[in-house]
């Protein structure tokens, strides 16, 4: 059986083709068509919205029956030709076994020496960061683009869909570019092709859509992160150009989207903040969110800019890059809505929340009140200095976890004082400590999350998974170390979870991670070893873990003295 399932939903155009394929003949088909049974032959091309349903009877054996269902983002042939190429045979065990040392082998690319409880966690994790996003296209190169028009990759390139950006280009990209860079270079040249395909870069690519989902423009994280990883491949000016025009509002492609879903991806916001140099609140809703996240975003786009070689398109991004001051209260010492006439909104509750109403996106003040990635130091100075970021650190994880609002993100969970982990702005927060003189704060809070918020039960991750993105944090700061700023190149040390822990790199050579006494007890670092010698700096860079170093922590009882 064979056909194509075309939808309108959050894909405003989703079109899915089919084959279907059992180990016995049918004897006899049953068609439902609106609950109504009709009886017609078997090869009766069917094209209806009503609700459809085919019943099959097959002869009684003593054999189980086996069904191989294969899609084509093309059409019912691809289909066809992926089963035959993928899954020719009715071999199940064979089938399930080339399966299991697939996933085996992607699995071991890091390997750790824990209880066989904590492995489970551990590895579940891992699994999640390398489900999305999927090659979505057929096995002959075809595939729909992001202008719905059929292409042909060329050799080597394949498409991929399901980029949850806003969320992944946190960690789980970072992630990759270390446990699989290839595939992270292949994620970059499909963001760059869905610009030339349909004029912009996407944000949450599904099914050849682009949808408005979430703040920003992420994609130019992900890119940016491959150019300071020299991951990047092709034509460094389209990729500028591509980040350029995808950061300011585009009147062509408002009218191009007019009707669908996909105008969700054009917004007001860029407008604003190329006109003002900030979101005015009272404007658009969730100013604030955007306004910090278009800030970092085009820090990341002059970093392209630089990588390209130009140097105006660098230093015109990097000044917008600093626009997040603008929101920053001295008084309050927070991120606050600004209006049209420059005034902070008043009155100001930094604990409301109102789902895509308010001025922060599935947050509140609090959880967005220390998004500086790329100028945290700056950011620092501008609050008072890092004992005055100790304070509101501190604040953050104790004061009550009340949220108001009668139409509060049901986003914002995982709650520690007003800390979210639930929701992706908060998960770079407890790494801030290593900004003061008590970085030991920050790993009791790191410990917590991981022993409290990642169980192996039905309900073991707090939030939504969010593609892998809450997984990849987890990844990462079980080895002990988290990119704060994603495109950094640099990877804030935290707090490890295990005895030892083994990364085998592309290169061929092996990042070890030891622990020396880490135990339920002994949970702080009293002091850190890099290659054998004194380590004197709260991060680890990726060259030195793509060098194949070895990371060695002593680990006590009591909180320990800073060791850089």
């Amino acid at each position: 059986m064979e056909g194509t399932v075309k939808t309108q939903g959050w894909a405003h155009f989703h079109s899915m083709s089919y084959r279907i394929t059992f180990s016995e003949p049918i004897e006899t088909v049953y068609q439902y068509i609106g609950g109504k049974l009709r009886k017609d032959s078997l090869f009766l091309r069917l094209n209806t919205a009503e609700d459809l349903k085919f019943h099959y009877k097959f002869a009684e054996k003593a054999q189980p029956l086996y069904v191989k269902v294969a899609l084509s983002v093309v059409d019912p042939e691809g289909a066809e030709k992926n089963l035959e190429a993928e899954l020719p045979g009715w071999d199940f065990d064979k089938t399930r076994e080339e399966s299991t040392h697939i996933w085996n082998e992607a699995l071991n690319l890091i390997q750790i020496e824990a209880d066989p409880k904590v492995m489970v966690n551990f590895y579940t994790a891992l699994y999640h960061t390398m489900i999305a996003p999927f090659a979505y296209q057929d096995v002959d190169g075809r595939y729909l683009g992001m202008d719905k028009k059929v292409h042909t990759a060329e050799p080597g390139y394949v498409n991929y869909s399901v980029f949850s950006l806003w969320d992944t280009f946190r960690a789980l990209h970072p992630l990759m570019t270390i446990i699989n860079p290839d595939l992270a270079t292949d994620w970059g040249k499909v963001l760059v092709q869905g610009y030339k395909e349909g004029g912009i870069l996407p944000k949450w690519p599904l099914a050849s859509s682009y949808t408005g989902c979430m703040v920003g423009y992420p994609a130019v994280s992900v890119l940016a992160d491959l150019v300071a990883k020299d991951l990047a491949e092709g034509d460094m000016s389209t990729w500028a150009e591509a980040g350029a025009r995808s950061s300011v509002y585009r009147e062509d492609l408002a009218e191009k989207f007019k009707g669908t879903r996909e105008l969700d991806l054009i917004t007001m916001h860029p407008y604003y903040k190329e006109k003002y140099g900030f979101v005015p609140a009272d404007s658009v809703p969730e100013s604030v969110s955007w306004g910090l996240e278009m800030a970092y975003e085009d820090w990341c786009i002059s970093q392209i800019a630089k990588k390209a070689g130009n140097m105006e398109l660098a230093n015109e991004y990097a000044k917008k890059a600093e626009y997040y001051k603008r929101y920053l209260d001295p008084e309050t010492k927070m991120m606050r809505p600004v209006m049209g006439d420059g005034s902070f909104r008043t009155p100001f509750n930094p604990r409301y929340s109102s789902h895509m109403k308010s001025d922060y996106t599935e947050g509140n003040a609090f959880q967005w009140s220390f998004f500086a990635p790329h100028d945290m130091d700056n950011f620092i100075a501008a609050i008072g200095g890092k004992k005055e970021l100790e304070t509101r650190l501190d604040t953050l994880f104790t004061t009550s976890s009340q949220i108001d609002g009668a139409e509060a993100s049901g986003d914002i969970t995982g709650l520690i004082g007003q800390y979210a982990h639930g929701n992706e702005p908060s998960h770079h927060m407890a790494y801030l400590y290593n900004w003061t003189d008590s970085p030991w704060k920050g790993q009791g809070y790191l410990d917590y999350i991981m022993q409290n918020f990642y169980t192996n039960e039905p309900d073991g991750i707090i939030g939504n998974e969010d593609c892998g993105q809450m997984s990849a944090w987890y990844v990462f700061s079980a080895m002990g170390f988290y990119p704060v700023n994603p495109v950094g190149g640099e990877y804030e040390i935290g707090m490890p979870l295990y005895p030892e822990v083994r990364m085998r790199l592309s290169n061929g050579k092996t990042f070890t991670v030891l622990a020396h006494g880490v135990s339920a007890k002994n949970r702080y670092i009293r002091s850190v070893k890099l290659d054998g010698k004194p380590y004197d700096k709260s991060y680890i860079t990726h060259e030195q873990i793509m060098n194949g170093s070895i990371l060695e922590f002593e680990m006590g009882s009591e909180p320990g003295k800073a060791w850089y």
